[in-house]
Parts: C-alpha cells; structure tokens; sequence
C-alpha cells in the first residue's frame, strides 16, 4: 500500500514519478523498498492519468450507492447484482494490480 500512497503523494506534489522519487518518498517514510516492487508500481503507472483513474475510482463508490437504496423498487435477484458486481470490478483491474 505505500507504494502506492508514494505515487499518489508525488502525482499530489506535481513530481515525475520515477523509481529515485518513489524510493526517496518511501525512505523519508521509514519504509524499506523493495527495488522491484518500485520498478513494478513505476512501471505500470507508465501512460496512466492518475488523476483520471483516481476520479473515477472514487466516483464508482457513490454512484453505486444510490442504486443500492432504490427502495420502493423491488429487489434484484442474487445472480443479478454479482453480474453488477463483476462488471464495476473489471474497470479497477489495473489499478487492482498495484496493491500487491
């Protein structure tokens, strides 16, 4: 999870995100970095719009929620709401692959 935390706080500060800047935000958070780990994180953040993938990432929460509390319509079957599921998690399989 920190490496990830050290990519977002660079993307935050406007740095470049790098194997050096990713290795020196970890040691300034007392976390020992293992090389490949960083070499991964950097390598799979290469051509994404974090800020893109981090707005809707928070954005998919909320706007399941009001699905949720439909209230006066009747229940979706079980099977239903897994498809629902699966299909809302396919849009997080890239950023899934960087916690480990």
């Amino acid at each position: 999870m920190e490496y990830v935390y050290a990519a977002m706080l660079l993307h935050s500060a406007e740095n470049e995100i790098n194997e050096k800047n990713v290795n020196a935000v970890l040691k300034s958070a007392g976390v020992k970095a293992d090389d490949a780990r960083v070499k991964a994180l950097c390598a799979s953040l290469e051509g994404v719009d974090i800020g893109e993938a981090m707005t809707s990432a928070v954005a998919a929460p909320a706007a399941a929620a009001p699905a949720a509390a439909g209230g006066s319509e009747a229940e979706a079957p079980a099977e239903e709401a897994a498809d629902e599921e699966e299909d809302d998690a396919a849009g997080f399989e890239g950023l899934g692959s960087l916690f480990g």
